[in-house]
């Protein structure tokens, strides 16, 4: 036996060491397979609560590191072109006999904010969605159909219930992006996900176009983040909205 091993020595160690370097060829890959994930942004959105569209739309960071919320954009595709809205900040909601209170609610304001200088328990999270998310937590941005309805009072749109009073106006479907700062990186990244809009017997259904989120990593789509970022910086996403709303043409067409 140890004759035969001198005599394929060189044999066995050039195994070996073939063995060896695919051994760490193996680790190597591992090791870099665990690092990518660790760097690899994962945000999901997704429904909660229920199904519907009365379901909230909830935002979860599931990456390692933390994320740094810029912009939440919301799309609402119809049959009259599309209306673009960042739905990142909070939006005041009046209730009937508000106007006659105004002036005291400035007052009331005006105090509580002067309570809330003066209190370390004031989140700016009361205000906005703007802000860092951690690892493994989330937020939600309200319902699926408050979205809606808040593009749809900021473009004028009357509705009845879920879908437009106009019958020749027909609501699509809904995309809502995020877009983000993660770790150390220089590009912006970028999630969005779709939901079709159908009526089901009278109701208006959500179905979500893919299972997961689409992850906007490409080298090309975070260019295009960015030129959306600084384009936002300086105008109102809204103005890049196409939507034309039906003419009065269209509606008699209809009712004739």
């Amino acid at each position: 036996m140890m004759e035969w091993i001198a005599n394929h020595s060189k044999t066995i160690s050039a195994i070996a060491s073939i063995g060896s370097f695919f051994i760490w060829l193996v680790y190597a890959q591992l090791l870099y397979h665990n690092f990518r994930r660790q760097r690899r942004p994962r945000v999901l959105i997704n429904r909660g609560k229920s199904k519907g569209i009365d379901s909230l739309c909830i935002v979860s960071n599931m990456s390692a590191e933390s994320i740094f919320i810029e912009h939440i954009i919301a799309r609402l595709d119809t049959s009259h072109g599309s209306l673009l809205m960042d739905v990142t900040e909070f939006e005041r909601s009046y209730q009937e006999g508000d106007e006659q209170s105004d002036n005291q609610q400035d007052v009331d304001s005006e105090q509580s904010a002067k309570e809330a200088s003066s209190s370390s328990e004031w989140r700016i999270s009361d205000t906005t969605r703007q802000g860092p998310l951690g690892s493994g937590d989330f937020l939600h941005i309200g319902t699926f159909s408050e979205v809606i309805e808040r593009m749809a009072r900021r473009n004028g749109i009357s509705l009845d219930g879920h879908w437009p009073s106009n019958e020749q106006l027909k609501f699509q479907r809904l995309t809502l992006s995020i877009i983000g700062i993660y770790g150390s990186e220089d590009h912006p990244i970028g999630v969005e996900r779709a939901f079709r809009l159908h009526d089901a017997n009278g109701e208006c259904a959500l179905v979500p176009e893919r299972w997961d989120s689409n992850r906007l990593s490409s080298r090309r789509q975070r260019h295009k983040l960015r030129k959306l970022l600084n384009r936002i910086s300086g105008e109102d996403i809204s103005e890049q909205s196409t939507f034309q709303p039906p003419s009065d043409d269209e509606s008699r067409d209809k009712t004739s």
